[in-house]
């Protein structure tokens, strides 16, 4: 959108129709002590051809994966978006939509959430989605709230070292109040410690959360870490991969009370690491503690098909102080790109993407692991589309290396956990092609 200058003229008629002289009379209610005294020490002004063109400079000084060959992962990974998907989320009746409080004149929209709610009820294996959360780490956060509301007076959470640290951070900072307590179930060679779980699970537990392929990339025994949190009477939150759900087994058939999840890989860019959208699903038997929108079916009076905003227990509608959630919104318009892109792609294109990814992740795992110096983390654990490698020189100086030669190679996982210095995460997305892989692999060799 382009802005254009107010002219004197506009300025001056502005100023008559409020009734003031000039612009420091409108201002005068400011104090003195307050104001600028001198000009501030700006650059000249430049013309629309010159700023667009030092945008475009200073966005250049960035690293991107559209410039680069990109090995990051941690939430957020450069898989391959159909050319249809930003195609159809730029029409406008999409991209200037909003909340859809007035059912008559929101039917598009509703209609789309609605798919989005089935798409992840059928990727999750749950029976009832909400229409989006802001991204994976907030989700994961309600996920546990919500269990502590389900099973009140339970208090305490017990949360998996191999969740992604950054959602492990948000989830201790929604529930450190409340009289909640959050426990860490230690990690036992990249993958929750069953041994530890139980030994930390009674009838205080309220939940267990673990990630499944986790942050480590490793695929868990989800079947087992929720039979355990059964056990002791607590529900299982597993948050998942929603690309792997197309291979691994699912949260729901796993027996998982709650499956959530970043959305960024259904036809989302990394975008700089957001706006994303964090999917929420839940069995049944708990849709009254659903946090955020749920959009719903319905027919009219005349036996018609329409969609309706249901079940409105956030904190904007009747519920008040009692509400389930504070979030009263939804990330729409990427909802609806992960709509689109499951659309697209169906069930049996999910799958392919995930098995791709599994199949290079692999081929590049064997690659580095065969480099003097180099090994895997692991190498027993099961992974897919991420893993772990112990590098031969500080992580933080490999991946600064390969900056000039366009390889973006990984995160230093030293930064995050200091456990695990001297580790590097590498993500394998289909999109990385054999060529790419093995220049990656030369460029390690070369260091």
């Amino acid at each position: 959108m382009r802005y254009t200058l107010h002219t004197g003229e506009e300025i001056q008629q502005m100023l008559a129709k409020i009734g003031v002289g000039s612009v420091d009379e409108l201002f005068r209610s400011i104090p003195k002590q307050v104001q600028q005294a001198s000009q501030l020490e700006l650059p000249h002004p430049l013309s629309e051809m010159e700023a667009l063109e030092l945008a475009e400079s200073l966005a250049r000084s960035n690293y991107d994966p559209g410039s680069m060959v990109s090995f990051l992962g941690g939430g957020a990974y450069d898989h391959y978006i159909p050319a249809a998907v930003d195609h159809l989320i730029s029409r406008s009746e999409f991209y200037t939509c909003y909340t859809p409080y007035q059912a008559e004149v929101s039917q598009g929209t509703l209609q789309a959430i609605y798919e989005y709610q089935s798409l992840i009820t059928r990727l999750t294996g749950m029976d009832i989605a909400n229409s989006s959360g802001y991204d994976g780490a907030s989700v994961t956060a309600d996920a546990a709230l919500m269990a502590c509301a389900v099973k009140r007076p339970r208090s305490v959470i017990l949360v998996s070292e191999a969740l992604n640290p950054a959602y492990r951070k948000v989830v201790e900072t929604y529930n450190s109040g409340g009289g909640k307590e959050v426990k860490t179930v230690p990690a036992l060679s990249g993958a929750t410690d069953t041994a530890e779980l139980e030994k930390l699970l009674d009838e205080k537990v309220a939940c267990v959360i673990v990630q499944s392929p986790n942050f480590f990339g490793i695929v868990e025994n989800t079947a087992e870490l929720c039979r355990l949190a059964h056990q002791a009477g607590a529900l299982a939150v597993v948050c998942s991969d929603p690309v792997a759900l197309g291979l691994v087994i699912s949260p729901g058939e796993a027996g998982a009370d709650i499956a959530v999840g970043e959305g960024q890989s259904l036809g989302v860019p990394t975008s700089y690491g957001g706006p994303y959208l964090g999917y929420f699903a839940c069995r049944e038997e708990y849709k009254r503690q659903l946090p955020g929108r749920l959009v719903g079916m319905t027919e009219d009076n005349q036996g018609r098909e329409g969609y309706v905003l249901t079940l409105q227990t956030r904190e904007q509608h009747i519920r008040r102080e009692k509400a389930t959630s504070n979030i009263c919104t939804n990330q729409s318009l990427l909802a609806l790109s992960a709509t689109i892109y499951m659309s697209l792609l169906g069930k049996e294109g999910i799958r392919r993407v995930a098995e791709l990814c599994l199949q290079k992740t692999h081929y590049l795992a064997g690659r580095i692991a065969e480099l003097k110096g180099w090994k895997l983390a692991w190498p027993d654990q099961p992974f897919f589309k991420e893993f772990v490698v112990e590098s031969p020189r500080p992580p933080s100086e490999v991946i600064d290396s390969l900056l000039d030669k366009g390889i973006l190679a990984g995160i230093d996982l030293g930064k995050m956990e200091k456990s695990h210095q001297g580790r590097m995460l590498v993500a394998v997305t289909e999109r990385r092609s054999k060529e790419q892989m093995d220049r990656f692999v030369e460029a390690l060799e070369g260091l």
